[in-house]
């Protein structure tokens, strides 16, 4: 059996990449404000980049456990190695409509991390890593 851990790597990658993102965000470093403008409100309660990165960790950690205790989503999502962009998001959207059990179940797991951007106020743009 092959071993995920392209897949495991991407998804922290992509969660570690948009904890960056959050923590430069959050403290100002992408952009300097014009000297007019009034400062940034601090960010809400337990939105750091600290917070981000330990909800991050706990996701990555379940869609491991997840894949681990099943096989068949382990196997799919490791033949996807290599694979370009567009044909990634096209298979995933394709197994996860075919097997709706298997897409909430990863949504549950992902769920966390979805609730941590609604309550820290990130949009549907702003990164997550892989889209399942």
């Amino acid at each position: 059996m092959l071993n995920s851990a392209p897949i495991v790597r991407r998804a922290v990658a992509g969660a570690l990449g948009a904890g960056a993102v959050t923590g430069a965000v959050l403290f100002g470093v992408l952009g300097a404000a014009p000297a007019s403008a009034q400062p940034a409100p601090p960010p809400p309660p337990n939105c750091t980049a600290a917070d981000f990165a330990g909800v991050a960790s706990g996701v990555s950690a379940g869609t491991s456990a997840y894949l681990f205790t099943h096989p068949e989503v382990n196997n799919f999502f490791t033949s996807l190695h290599g694979a370009p962009r567009a044909q990634l998001d096209a298979e995933i959207a394709e197994y996860l409509a075919d097997n709706p059990q298997i897409e909430a179940e990863l949504r549950g797991v992902r769920q966390p991390l979805a609730d941590i951007k609604h309550r820290c106020g990130f949009t549907p743009e702003d990164p997550d890593g892989p889209g399942f």
